[in-house]
């Protein structure tokens, strides 16, 4: 009995692939994913050898109008994907075969699975990208309406997680606005360095059929432009490792969202909690209300750094062009997405549903000594004192109060001026803690007037 090889390269061979090799070498159990970019890729391709003439017209017709009752069946859930074919361009191809015939055979000339798979990952992150966008876009919304309605709630802004000045809740949201605003502006470069069309480039070298239009192509799939180099065309990954970073970048900024909710919401700063939505209980302890939500998020991240890292090895050390270890670029590049999209989704709904303790927060923000900075810039202002030698007093004034077991606008006028003479009752409405976040009045500050004027020209940067 003849043993039946591979339908779309087993002519030199005598022998079918063993099952080891077929468990290794097959990929449709992740690459399902790219049918909808392969058959996007495959229609246009078989536009553009019609335009040259390489096909014809009833041909192009009739392959076109197959892809199209493939695509709906695939999105109906009525093809089974077949495993004996390696990866979905095959399980397409064999399946465009079955209901046509040898006219299938056609659609791939001039065109190899290196070009193919390039295009459809390609076209596959350019859109995901145009997704997360949109929902960054939306989270952004949340945080502007959560500034918005806590412009004047008080909080104590931190260093090294210890009370250092008080800021505006606004603020710290808005920090996280313009972070994101970043993620955002790596994602629009990383489309426009991505958006040239591999297709047509061939197995490596390019194709003998020069009628084969590639800017027809590129246009046609939404591209800015062909690829410029054939080698580079089939070898290039640079646009999947830009687009882990980017994620790995995003990840960052939800992981430290997510620490500091995770520490505002325990009952040592009770600043926050969360809704039911987004905590779990304890199988044990029944009073427990976890933030499992944002632990997960916080956790994420480094799930998605190791896509990054993945990638990044298996990339290092390959020679020029293709080799089959950039099968391996799909998986880490799916999870990421599939990771980040619900980490988005879950910070956008938990932000809605967060509910903030102002009282706690402004109680805290009089703890630590957080206007002393104030005093110091008061001296400057008022006398004729350096900031160093105002800084040193300002420092005795803090050590005064702490050993009176008080705040610093609980000190008597004749305690600040047993340490700076010049000191007068003025410091006193300066150092109060609202007085403090008003008088922040710098461009980018803490400043109620400022954080306004920040709002407004965020609402600018999103769609209204």
């Amino acid at each position: 009995m003849k043993n039946k090889t591979n339908p779309l390269w087993g002519g030199r061979f005598k022998q079918k692939s063993s099952e080891l090799l077929k468990k290794i070498n097959n990929s449709i159990s992740f690459d399902y994913k790219l049918a909808s970019q392969d058959l996007r890729v495959s229609k246009a391709y078989c536009k553009a050898l019609c335009k040259s003439k390489i096909i014809s017209k009833k041909e192009e017709t009739l392959i076109v109008d197959c892809l199209k009752t493939i695509e709906n069946d695939i999105l109906e859930k009525k093809l089974k994907l077949n495993e004996d074919f390696e990866d979905i361009h095959m399980n397409i191809e064999m399946e465009l075969k079955k209901r046509i015939g040898t006219t299938a055979g056609k659609l791939h000339t001039g065109r190899s699975r290196n070009d193919q798979v390039a295009t459809d990952l390609k076209l596959w992150i350019k859109e995901k990208t145009l997704f997360i966008l949109n929902l960054l876009e939306n989270l952004q919304k949340v945080l502007v309406k959560k500034s918005e309605e806590n412009i004047f709630t008080i909080m104590p802004g931190f260093t090294h997680l210890q009370n250092a000045q008080p800021i505006s809740l606004a603020h710290y949201f808005m920090a996280f606005f313009e972070m994101f605003e970043r993620d955002k502006g790596r994602f629009f470069d990383m489309i426009n360095r991505l958006d040239e069309c591999p297709l047509g480039s061939g197995a490596l070298a390019g194709t003998n059929f020069s009628k084969i239009d590639r800017k027809y192509l590129a246009k046609s799939l939404g591209f800015r432009k062909p690829t410029e180099n054939s080698l580079d065309s089939v070898s290039d990954r640079d646009y999947a490792i830009e687009f882990l970073s980017n994620l790995s970048i995003l990840a960052v900024h939800f992981s430290r969202i997510a620490e500091d909710f995770i520490i505002w919401c325990s009952n040592e700063f009770s600043f926050i909690k969360f809704s039911d939505l987004h905590c779990t209980g304890s199988s044990i302890m029944p009073q427990k209300k976890n933030p499992d939500a944002v632990e997960l998020v916080r956790s994420k991240a480094s799930r998605v750094f190791g896509n990054l890292l993945s990638l990044l090895t298996t990339l290092k050390g390959l020679p020029m062009t293709y080799s089959k270890d950039l099968q391996e670029d799909k998986e880490p590049v799916f999870d990421s997405f599939d990771t980040m999209e619900i980490v988005i989704i879950i910070m956008t709904e938990l932000l809605k549903e967060l509910v903030i303790n102002k009282a706690k927060m402004l109680k805290s923000s009089n703890n630590g000594y957080s206007t002393a900075t104030d005093i110091a810039d008061w001296l400057v202002q008022n006398t004729e004192l350096t900031f160093r030698d105002a800084h040193h007093k300002t420092g005795k004034i803090v050590l005064l109060a702490e050993q009176k077991g008080c705040n610093l606008d609980e000190l008597d006028i004749t305690d600040f001026k047993k340490i700076e003479p010049q000191i007068n009752n003025q410091i006193f409405g300066y150092i109060g803690i609202k007085n403090s976040v008003k008088n922040k009045s710098s461009y980018g500050g803490t400043g109620f007037k400022k954080i306004k004027e920040a709002i407004q020209r965020a609402k600018k940067k999103i769609k209204k």
